[in-house]
């Protein structure tokens, strides 16, 4: 379907009885990311005024027993197998896209053509290309008054998006480092299987794009500067592992993407930038840690206590000068207007809840959603420029503009 062709979205008004219209909802893929955004889906509506009201109509899977009863674990009116037929259903507006990378491109481009809204998980694409493709489709999609957005769920974490506010602000002053560690140990074993996530055709890269997408969005989104340039490193420890279903001792195949990668940087903006990112680091489950500092304060961050932040303030005397803690679960901070009251923590699961509340009020209002595919491929493209420092021994490689 060209693009002069293309069915725009149906117009968003209330209703006269003042709830909020429905926006049919389907979904392809229903596996980890599935059932975090599923969550999202179910609890959205149960916790903000909105308006709209996201109707879980379908989730597409290939297999057809599993995707039943995916469907009804997770909420889902109906299931597919097909997801052309997903996005060709007409009580459908928006997809979202939940699938491994190497599918991301074709889906997100077809839907857009059909006339929907899209959703798509990180990283954006496999590769520079694909990311460009369907950033080229996205603009064009939204001269028809449809919108994209790309799953980086990590900036609807409260903290974090109140450390956004703070940068923002002035509170850091000038930034002059920004660092990211995103590690996790769940590829230790040489006996893990060879899963999907280890093959470059299905993943396109490692713990690099895995990890690092996030690391390098949430680095980006927090200074407001985009990363300019890389020096890198990238290995693969375990180069062989067990195919799937085979029995130890059976048939190994080839890893061929990254389980680490370490990177230098420099922000448009002048300040440095170093990353780390692995999936062999042993007793690390999903530690992501970030820090800015500025000419007048630091902040830092650690996934393991979500509902915390730790600022320094410069301009204290020495006297009290240091780290403070800053609970954030008032209901000053992003998003907490809506849920329990100070003192009681959130989790993982809320920033989907969080990530599918900004994505409707966007829709309702016409307003473009952020991250945008144009960040996801910018995103794309300082993974590319990573690969390519790592193959050339750390060369420095500038990120393409575009």
């Amino acid at each position: 379907m060209s693009d002069d062709t293309a069915p725009a979205p149906a117009p968003v008004r209330p209703d006269q009885g003042g709830s909020a219209p429905p926006l049919g909802v389907g979904m392809v893929g229903y596996a980890f990311m599935g059932a975090a955004h599923s969550q999202g889906w179910r609890t959205v509506g149960r916790v903000f005024d909105l308006p709209l009201t996201p109707a879980m109509t379908a989730v597409c899977g290939r297999d057809p027993d599993a995707v039943r009863a995916a469907a009804g674990k997770l909420g889902w009116a109906a299931a597919e197998t097909d997801w052309r037929k997903l996005i060709a259903r007409s009580d459908i507006q928006l997809v979202d896209i939940c699938t491994p990378g190497e599918s991301h491109a074709e889906i997100a481009v077809a839907a857009l053509e059909a006339g929907k809204h899209v959703l798509c998980e990180k990283p954006l694409a496999n590769s520079v290309a694909e990311a460009e493709e369907m950033a080229a489709a996205a603009r064009a999609a939204r001269e028809r008054g449809q919108l994209t957005m790309v799953g980086f769920n990590y900036r609807r974490t409260p903290a974090l998006a109140f450390a956004r506010h703070m940068v923002a602000e002035g509170r850091l002053g000038e930034l002059r480092h920004v660092r990211v560690s995103y590690l996790q140990d769940w590829l230790v074993d040489p006996a893990f299987p060879l899963a999907w996530r280890l093959r470059k055709e299905a993943a396109g890269s490692g713990a690099l794009g895995d990890l690092g997408a996030h690391a390098i969005d949430i680095a980006q989104h927090l200074a407001g500067s985009p990363v300019a340039g890389v020096s890198a490193q990238t290995e693969t420890f375990v180069t062989e592992r067990p195919l799937p279903g085979e029995a130890p001792g059976g048939a190994l195949g080839p890893v061929t993407v990254d389980d680490a990668a370490i990177f230098n940087g420099r922000l448009e903006s002048g300040a440095l930038a170093s990353f780390e990112v692995s999936r062999v680091a042993s007793g690390r489950k999903n530690a992501l840690r970030v820090e800015l500092n500025g000419t007048l304060g630091s902040v830092e961050f650690d996934l393991e206590r979500l509902n915390e932040l730790h600022f320094h303030d410069q301009t204290d005397t020495a006297s009290e000068s240091g780290f403070r803690r800053i609970l954030v679960t008032e209901g000053e901070h992003p998003y907490l207007e809506a849920w329990w009251p100070p003192g009681h923590g959130l989790g993982y699961e809320h920033t989907f809840v969080h990530q599918a509340r900004d994505l409707l009020h966007a829709i309702a209002t016409g307003t473009d959603p952020e991250p945008s595919f144009a960040d996801g491929l910018q995103v794309q493209r300082v993974l590319a420029a990573v690969e390519e420092s790592a193959a050339k021994h750390s060369t420095y490689i500038s990120v393409d503009a575009g």
